[in-house]
């Protein structure tokens, strides 16, 4: 399975370590790559093509909310983001 997996500057740390879960060749990484303040609906566009192009079976997004990648990606044809801020979601 390919997983597309993109961050804002908030969800970095969050994102390396989801990323040691997995191969290296088991995932896309759309960014962002520091802590810099990244327009996130750049990154949320890029790992939501990914899936709808069928590049990536799945895709994880990682920001200081959720709410704002969460809408970006739902506006690609054919992706449905949920915010999940706590295990039971």
């Amino acid at each position: 399975m390919k997983i597309a997996i993109g961050n804002d500057q908030h969800g970095l740390a969050y994102k390396q370590m989801i990323m040691k879960a997995f191969p290296e060749n088991e995932y896309v990484d759309v960014g962002s790559f520091d802590t810099e303040p990244v327009p996130s609906p750049g990154v949320a566009e890029k790992a939501a093509k990914l899936v709808a192009q069928g590049e990536c079976e799945r895709g994880i997004l990682i920001c200081g909310t959720g709410i704002g990648m969460s809408l970006v990606a739902n506006k690609v044809a054919g992706i449905r983001c949920v915010v999940c801020s706590e295990p039971y979601s």
